[in-house]
This record gives structure tokens, sequence and C-alpha cells, in this order.
């Protein structure tokens, strides 16, 4: 998700086949004017986001030679930004588009900790979720990118996972928001806060109020998410999860109908990139939506995006596929963006008339 690729168009595919074969289904999409009144119940919503917290760092310059040290480009600075990243990328995609979000998560104590809460600003209110260990440095990845092309990437992190006291903190917390909750969102970079123990007493906590679990996995820790509502790899995530190679249709099948019933949830929601979203419903329905990417500058966060619309979505009363077309549209909005970002209901709204 961190890659920074030179800008290009996105050939819209109206036509683009259903997984199985058929129609993509567009016929039965809902219009611009029913995707809009679901938009404007988000300022209803209350949604938990629990995950690994990451500070992403962006440092912005232009080579103009190559080092007499090594064989490697100088990048002459020209400016340095700190956005949020991970789950707290997730809220922050909650909170643009009108939703209610409280997070949940880690910070290790230290400068990196600081500034993450710092460009978390006026929703401190909200963060009584976040826990600091410290023995453990707040994740932090540094890209530098001239040109608009990244030059490299070093990450600071800390993989271990959360001490039992941790997890209990978290946890409480979670049991003191249940009851004002309309989805909960997991996000997981596995960087330490999702475990197998963790996620079992969500997905308990969660069940007794019926409130929805919408889980962004890593391949190593898909048993971990038995039980819950909806689960969104990438098509590189499901290929390997289910043990197959490539990303035609045929394959991505089989992979979203292996998930599903591997791990008995509702939904598998299954991003490929500029082919779109395919998605695989408990009663065997499947559909694919064609992306709505114009042009694709950068897809760090795009998850973040999609998961965080999806969540909003599910909340203001969508159903799956509903709430999977509005994440499209969003996921098509932000990669149009450099570096991690939110979409605004505005945008959103517009995004709509496409179709």
């Amino acid at each position: 998700m961190g890659t920074i690729r030179q800008s290009h168009p996105v050939k819209k595919d109206a036509s683009a086949s259903h997984p199985n074969g058929g129609s993509s289904g567009d016929s039965e999409a809902p219009s611009p004017k029913a995707l809009r009144l679901h938009l404007q119940r988000f300022p209803k919503t209350s949604v938990l986001v629990i995950g690994d917290l990451i500070l992403d760092h962006y440092v912005m310059g232009r080579v103009s030679r190559i080092s007499p040290e090594a064989p490697v480009p100088v990048v002459h600075v020209e400016s340095e930004s700190l956005r949020l990243g991970g789950a707290a990328n997730v809220y922050s995609n909650i909170l643009a588009l009108g939703g209610k979000a409280y997070l949940c998560g880690v910070i290790g104590a230290d400068q990196s900790g600081k500034q993450l809460v710092a460009e978390l600003g006026h929703t401190r209110g909200l963060l009584g979720g976040i826990v600091v260990d410290r023995e453990r440095p707040t994740t932090r990845k540094s890209r530098v990118i001239a040109h608009n092309q990244q030059i490299v990437r070093y990450d600071i992190e800390g993989r271990s996972e959360l001490k039992a006291v941790l997890r209990q903190k978290i946890l409480r917390y979670v049991e003191s928001k249940l009851r004002e909750l309309s989805c909960i969102v997991v996000s997981d970079y596995a960087k330490g806060v999702v475990s197998s123990v963790l996620m079992s007493e969500i997905t308990r906590l969660a069940a007794l109020r019926r409130v929805p679990v919408i889980v962004d996995p890593k391949v190593e820790h898909f048993n971990f998410y038995k039980g819950v509502t909806v689960i969104t790899p990438n098509h590189l995530e499901a290929a390997q999860a289910s043990g197959m190679h490539g990303d035609d249709n045929q394959t991505i099948n089989e992979a979203g109908v292996m998930i599903r019933q591997r791990l008995g949830c509702q939904s598998v929601l299954i991003t490929r990139g500029e082919k779109g979203m395919s998605l695989y419903e408990g009663d065997g329905a499947s559909c694919h939506l064609p992306t709505k990417a114009r042009q694709v500058y950068d897809v760090t966060g795009a998850g973040d995006t999609v998961i965080g619309t999806l969540a909003l979505a599910l909340a203001a009363g969508a159903d799956i596929k509903t709430g999977a077309i509005m994440a499209n549209h969003a996921a098509g909005i932000v990669v149009g963006m450099v570096g991690t970002a939110t979409v605004s209901p505005k945008q959103l709204s517009e995004a709509f008339e496409d179709d």
C-alpha cells in the first residue's frame, strides 16, 4: 500500500464482467439519490476503530545527482509532513466523512507517539482507547519521495504481541463504548495489537449487541478473524490466504468463496486495485464492481478509506453491496491523491453522479 506511482489514466469499464461470467450487476445498483441518503446518515453513526496506529512521515524533494559516496540518488529535501496511518488513518477517514469515531491502539512513550497524538488534534476526547507501551516504539513509516516517485521507505516499529495488561485496557474500553456503537473496525497491520485473544473477545462482545465487525486483515492472522461480519483483503492477500496464485476472475472467485467458508463470515470484499472490487456473500451471491478511479497517483491508505467508508455505510443501514459501491467510489477518489488522504462528504456525493 506504500507505493508511489506516476499518474496514468485508468479506463472505466462499465461492462466489466461479473466474477462468475455474467453481468456486473450495474442495473441493480442503487441510484445516486439512494447513495446520498445513506451518506446523509453518516453523522448519526458511531464507529470504534481498533488496530495498529502508524505515523506516516513524508520527505519530499528532488534529485539532480548521484552520491559520490555510493550509487544512490541525493535527495534535496523541499518539504516534510506527518500524516495519520494505519488504524489512525481509518479513524481519520471516518471523521472526514462525518461519522463519529473512537480509536483504540498503542503508541510508545516517545516523540513519534506525541506527534501522532498531536496529529489527531481536537479529537482527543475520543481517544480513551489509546494506551502507552513503554517497551515499544510508536510505529513510524518514513517515505522519501522525489518527482512523485518513492525512493526509499524506512520503518521504526515493534511487532511483539501486546502484554495482557495492555490488551485488557483496550478490551475494557471497547466494552465501555459498546452500547453506543454502530460498527467496529479492526485495522490489522501486524504490529502487535491484533491477536487471537483480542479478536475472540471483540467478536464475543460485538455479538452481545449485534454490532457488525469489519476487518482489514493480514494474511498471517487470517485464523483470528473467524465469525466476523466482513473481511476486506486485497487480491494478493486473498490469493495467499487461500493458497492460490494469480489475479484472474476464476482465482479470485475461488479465493473469495474459500475465505468466506473458512472464516464463517457473512461477506468477503476483495479489493483488486485497478480492477475494482469483488464481493462474495454468505448466500452464494457475488458481484464485481469496476474501479471508479480516473487516475492513480498513490495507493497508500486506499484500504483504510475502503474499510472506513464501508463501516459507515453499514452503520447507516446500507446493505453490504451498497456499502461496497460507496467504498469503491471513495477509493477511486483517494488514489488520485499523493500520500495517505481522506475523502469529504462533498467529494463522495459528487462521485456518485459518475454512475
